[in-house]
């Protein structure tokens, strides 16, 4: 069997862990002990087959020690291997993912060059591999939608949805807010809460790949691989309603 690109590597691993964790949580059990199973079982099966696929290549999980060698490296796969691990415990939820992304330098360039985002409980992978087209932008007969998280929807959020009149849409793991953008069932996800590398990489390699803009919520590039891998804040949506985004965090971030 031929050797798997990247792209289809990234599809192949994040799918097969997503069926590892659908057969885990079938089991049922205490949803505490259920969590922890499941990132430690998804990280361990991910951590195994790349060091088979691309033993070369460093990794950086949210479930691993940080490896400084990772900064030096040529390729670096940044995995999250349960994104949601409290709504993967909770019976009937499906906003939870898997997200498998690779980084690599070529010469001075460095970034996301290939990833994928399994919805498990949703029977769908997102990936490089196979882009979706942009969806056709409808916000002109309606409000727009952003995504935003169930529990701790920060103050800017609220305050740019405000100034805009968008509607709010709660769900769970940073994963399955962007597939919701990606998918065309809202229109924008926008977060300042902070987070890690591993919660977006996965995610933004595919928004990429499926022609949406992504940036910090200052206009300014995303960058993965970095030393600290905390990530504050992000925007991600269709490039037509960019400039109306980014216009009111300006705003509202000059108003607090």
């Amino acid at each position: 069997m031929p050797a798997l690109d990247d792209h289809a590597l990234a599809a192949d691993l994040a799918e097969r862990a997503g069926r590892l964790l659908l057969d885990l949580r079938a089991r049922g059990g205490d949803p505490g002990t259920l969590r922890d199973a499941g990132d430690r079982q998804s990280h361990e099966f991910l951590m195994a087959e790349l060091a088979r696929a691309r033993p070369r290549d460093a990794v950086l999980s949210e479930e691993g020690i940080d490896d400084k060698a990772r900064l030096t490296a040529g390729r670096v796969w940044i995995v999250d291997p349960l994104d949601g691990t409290r709504e993967f415990g909770e019976p009937g939820r499906s906003d939870w993912a898997v997200h498998v992304a690779l980084w690599a330098r070529d010469g001075e360039q460095a970034d996301l060059i290939a990833g994928a985002v399994a919805l498990p409980a949703q029977n769908r992978v997102l990936s490089t591999a196979s882009p979706l087209i942009l969806p056709a932008d409808d916000s002109a007969r309606r409000p727009l939608r952003m995504v935003v998280s169930r529990s701790r929807a920060s103050t800017l959020v609220k305050d740019v949805a405000a100034l805009i009149h968008a509607e709010l849409v709660p769900c769970g793991s940073a994963g399955a807010k962007a597939a919701t953008v990606v998918l065309g069932e809202n229109d924008a996800y926008l977060h300042s809460g902070g987070f890690y590398e591993w919660d977006t990489a996965a995610p933004v390699a595919v928004a990429r790949a499926s022609g949406f803009h992504v940036s910090r919520i200052d206009g300014s590039p995303v960058r993965y691989n970095q030393e600290d891998p905390l990530l504050p804040d992000i925007l991600v949506c269709r490039p037509a309603i960019a400039p109306v985004l980014l216009n009111a965090i300006r705003e509202a971030t000059h108003a607090i």
